[in-house]
């Protein structure tokens, strides 16, 4: 038994760290012969929101002092979030566009949040009713202008960040002007309170992680069972964003080399979705081991 090391030397120079390539030092010639992993050490550091994804922006609605609206984008730079911290980031778009009063504690009052339902499994939005004057014991550091009738906020999420929500595409809450929205009776979806408080848990799974696993993929195998056919093996980090994820296979999978005289190996590491995954660290160990002979069916 042989075996061959991967590590960042054989990173293809391209920026996005997916593609690695093992050149033999002489042609050899596969005949008979299995390759599998041995063990694999990389970083934790492909995103879950990115422009690459197309998942990185979603929007939402404010009145105005004449009762007009307008929509403003929130653009998600590229990382790894989880849902507190998308709501986060939408608490730091209202303060810069200055939707927010403070209260008698001296607390910023938002009136829109992303929280988790863990007994739904389930993301869910409240908005709350603005007012159309400040109320007792608030200020309005912001100057934001009061609307001529009560509303609650509204939030789009445009196809693809959807996901990450678990709402269908272009879903909205909404403005329930005057405090005059009522949520379909049969809807398990959507509450309401006395208040105006409306609640949305979302509709599907959501999928916070697009990318929960790396699938790995090598030229000049024969796995006839798998599509794409040179698929071996996937990496699921048990570690946090940023950790080494060290993987070493309980039991060797062996796949068939496809006979014939070659001069390199190509690794290719794939997202769900069964294309490029950009890794943001290049980083990386991957040990193959190789054996000749026949093997059993």
């Amino acid at each position: 038994m042989r075996t061959i090391i991967m590590n960042t030397n054989n990173v293809v120079n391209d920026g996005q760290n997916n593609k690695l390539v093992y050149k033999f030092p002489n042609s050899v010639l596969f005949k008979d012969s299995y390759i599998t992993l041995s063990s694999a050490q990389m970083y934790y550091s492909w995103f879950n929101i990115s422009s690459k994804l197309g998942n990185n922006i979603f929007y939402y609605a404010w009145r105005n002092a004449l009762g007009g609206s307008t929509n403003y984008i929130v653009n998600i730079p590229d990382g790894l979030y989880e849902i507190s911290t998308l709501n986060q980031l939408l608490q730091f778009e209202f303060i810069s566009n200055g939707h927010y009063l403070v209260n008698s504690t001296g607390e910023n009052v938002y009136y829109a949040e992303f929280i988790v339902n863990p007994s739904r499994y389930a993301v869910q939005i409240n908005t709350y009713l603005f007012p159309t004057s400040l109320p007792a014991g608030f200020t309005n550091p912001a100057a934001v202008p009061f609307p001529p009738q009560t509303y609650n906020p509204v939030i789009n999420f445009p196809a693809k960040i959807n996901q990450i929500f678990g709402y269908i595409p272009n879903f909205s809450t909404d403005f329930n002007t005057n405090n005059a929205f009522a949520p379909p009776a049969s809807s398990i979806y959507v509450s309401k309170t006395a208040g105006g408080t409306l609640s949305y848990i979302s509709t599907t799974a959501p999928n916070v992680q697009p990318n929960s696993n790396v699938i790995l993929t090598l030229s000049n195998i024969d796995n006839q069972y798998a599509s794409p056919t040179g698929v071996c093996y996937t990496i699921i980090p048990s570690v946090g964003f940023g950790e080494v994820i060290n993987e070493r296979p309980p039991e060797f999978i062996w796949n068939k080399l496809i006979p014939g005289t070659y001069n390199q190996l190509t690794l290719s590491l794939l997202g769900t979705d069964l294309q490029p995954i950009i890794i943001g660290d290049p980083n990386m160990t991957f040990i193959f081991a190789i054996k000749e002979g026949i093997m059993g069916n």
